[in-house]
C-alpha cells in the first residue's frame, strides 16, 4: 500500500490511498457488521411457558409457547386443579386437590423442589405480585391458606364463610386484595393482604367459580357465575373494586367456568362449559365474539404480550391457541386428561439469563452500532475525496 500525502493543497487532498481491493473489504465487513447489529435488537427474548394442571394423570403439562409444544411432563400430587407462577418466573406452584398439597415446580429444570401440606381440598391458587405470598382456596372448607414462599410454609388460615366452598380466586395487580369466589354461598369474599381478614362479601351470580380476572387497572374484578338454576347463573359478574358492589351482569353461555384479562385491560375471555369462549369488551361490558373451542372448558389465561389467549378443554385433553387479533383458533396442544385451572395465572417461567456485568466501558449493542454507522460515513467522506483527488 503506498500513501501519497498532497502538501500543496491539505484541505482538499489529505490522503490519497492506493489499494482499492483493501478498502473495499473493509467497506463490506462494516456493512455486514451493521446489518448484525440491526438484527440483534429486534431477536425476541425466550417466551415464557404454560403449566397445564391434569386434574386425572396427577401431572403438569409444560407448553412452551414460542412452539406451542409441550416440552416436559412434571408429576406432582394427586389431582391437580391449579397453578400459579411466581412473577420471577423461576418457580410454579401447584394446587393438588387430591393429597391436599402444593407443589412446587422449579422452571428451570421443571422438577418438584418442594411438597407443601396444607388444609383439605386446595382448589385454585394465586400469587401476589411481589411472589412472596400464595394463596389458596379450599372447596371442602370455607378457608384460605397463606403459603409463605420464602420457606414454603402456611403462615395463616382465613375464614371466609360458613359453607362457602371457595372454588375460584383472583388477585389485584397491587396485591392488596385477594378476591375468593364462594360456590354455595355465591358471594364473592374480599380478603385484604395486610391484615389477612375478610373485609367484605359481595353478592354475585349463582355457584361462581374459576378464576377471577382483575383489570390492570385493579378497578374492576370478573367473576363466573356457573349456575344455570338461577336468573343470574351463566353471566359475568363485574365488580367495582372501589365500592365492592356488581356494576354489570353479563349474559355468557352455559356454565362459565374462569375468566382472564388481557394485559391492556380491554378484553376479558371466559372459558364456558359447553365449548365456547366468549370475548368481552371492557368497555361496553358486552360479548363481542364466541370461539368455538373444544370440549368443557377448564380455564383460560393469556400470555403476557397479549397476542393470544390459552384456553383448556378439560373433556378434549388439549389446550386451544385462541389469536387475539381476530378471536380464531391458531393451535391445538394435546395434553395430559382433563387439564383446568381454577385461579392463578398459570403462564410464565424462566426468564433468559442476566447479562453479566462488565467494565463500564464496553458498548452497548445500540453503542456499536453508533460506532458502526460512524465508521461507515468515514468510509463514505474518505471515497469522496479519494474520487476528487483522482478526479
Amino acid at each position: 500500500m503506498k500513501m501519497v500525502v498532497n502538501k500543496s493543497n491539505p484541505a482538499q487532498g489529505l490522503l490519497q490511498v492506493t489499494g482499492r481491493k483493501l478498502f473495499v473489504s473493509l467497506r463490506n465487513v462494516l456493512l455486514q457488521l451493521f446489518a448484525l447489529l440491526l438484527i440483534l435488537p429486534s431477536v425476541a427474548l425466550a417466551a415464557p411457558f404454560a403449566y397445564v394442571a391434569n386434574d386425572n394423570d396427577s401431572t403438569v403439562s409444560v407448553i412452551d409457547i414460542a412452539t406451542n409444544a409441550v416440552v416436559a411432563t412434571v408429576p406432582v400430587g394427586s389431582a391437580p386443579t391449579s397453578v400459579a407462577v411466581n412473577p420471577g418466573g423461576a418457580f410454579a406452584y401447584v394446587a393438588n386437590s387430591g393429597s391436599n398439597t402444593v407443589s412446587v415446580i422449579s422452571t428451570a429444570n421443571n422438577t418438584v423442589v418442594a411438597t407443601v401440606p396444607v388444609s383439605a381440598y386446595p382448589i385454585s391458587i394465586t400469587l401476589n405480585p411481589a411472589g412472596t405470598f400464595a394463596y389458596i382456596a379450599h372447596n371442602n372448607s370455607p378457608e384460605v391458606s397463606v403459603l409463605d414462599t420464602t420457606n414454603n410454609t402456611v403462615v395463616t388460615i382465613i375464614t371466609v364463610g360458613l359453607g362457602a366452598h371457595p372454588f375460584g380466586i383472583g388477585i389485584n395487580p397491587a396485591g392488596s386484595f385477594v378476591y375468593v369466589a364462594n360456590f354455595s354461598e355465591n358471594t364473592v369474599s374480599v380478603i385484604n393482604t395486610a391484615t389477612n381478614t375478610v373485609v367484605a362479601s359481595v353478592p354475585v351470580g349463582g355457584h361462581p367459580l374459576g378464576s377471577i380476572a382483575v383489570h390492570p387497572a385493579g378497578t374492576f374484578a370478573y367473576v363466573s357465575n356457573n349456575s344455570d338454576n338461577t336468573v343470574s347463573g351463566n353471566s359475568i359478574s363485574v365488580i367495582n373494586t372501589a365500592t365492592n358492589a356488581v356494576v354489570a351482569t353479563i349474559p355468557v353461555p352455559l356454565n362459565p367456568s374462569g375468566a382472564a384479562i388481557n394485559p391492556a385491560g380491554t378484553y376479558v375471555y371466559v372459558t364456558s362449559q359447553n365449548g365456547g369462549v366468549s370475548v368481552i369488551n371492557t368497555t361496553t361490558n358486552a360479548v363481542v365474539a364466541t370461539v368455538t373451542v373444544g370440549s368443557d372448558g377448564g380455564g383460560i389465561a393469556v400470555n403476557p404480550a397479549g397476542t393470544f389467549a390459552y384456553a383448556l378443554n378439560s373433556l378434549s385433553n388439549n389446550v386451544s391457541v385462541i389469536s387475539t387479533a381476530n378471536n380464531t383458533v391458531v393451535a391445538t396442544i394435546p395434553v395430559g386428561s382433563f387439564p383446568v385451572s381454577y385461579g392463578g395465572n398459570f403462564i410464565g417461567g424462566p426468564l433468559p439469563p442476566p447479562v453479566p456485568a462488565g467494565p463500564a466501558n464496553i458498548p452497548t449493542l445500540s453503542e456499536w452500532g453508533l460506532i458502526m454507522l460512524s465508521a461507515l460515513m468515514a468510509l463514505g467522506t474518505f471515497a469522496i475525496l479519494r474520487r476528487k483527488q483522482h478526479g
